[in-house]
């Protein structure tokens, strides 16, 4: 299953900025992240889940006003994936391999092991109606 989210993290003590952000944008919720890393504060996220919400606020928002910072080619692929979920390619073994793909080049993500795994592929062709 593919479940995209835009998330921003900030220290506790910078939480205002991602109310601001949730009270600006409309939507997504702002919640606590107890992972410190290599942090000595508790993290907060502001965290949008809604698809709705992603395709009509988020992305033309960030489209309109592109990020200067390394994390503006991270969000073109982010968009992109949004624009394949709304062709519904993520029902296709094809489509959904490509969002792995696409994922595993952001974030600094570990490969993903949906492209290894054999149970994986087979759960989109049931989606598909094929057995």
């Amino acid at each position: 299953m593919v479940q995209p989210r835009f998330a921003v993290v900030q220290g506790e003590r910078s939480a205002q900025v991602l109310h601001l952000m949730r009270d600006y944008f409309g939507c997504g919720t702002v919640y606590l992240n107890r992972r410190r890393d290599n942090h000595r504060e508790d993290l907060l996220v502001y965290g949008v889940f809604n698809q709705h919400a992603l395709r009509g606020t988020i992305v033309p928002f960030f489209e309109a006003n592109p990020l200067r910072t390394a994390k503006a080619d991270e969000f073109r692929k982010f968009a992109a994936v949004l624009r394949m979920m709304e062709t519904r390619l993520h029902l296709t073994v094809e489509g959904l391999t490509e969002i792995a793909k696409t994922a595993e080049t952001m974030n600094h993500r570990k490969p993903s092991r949906f492209l290894e795994s054999p149970e994986a592929i087979r759960q989109p062709t049931l989606l598909d109606g094929k057995s």
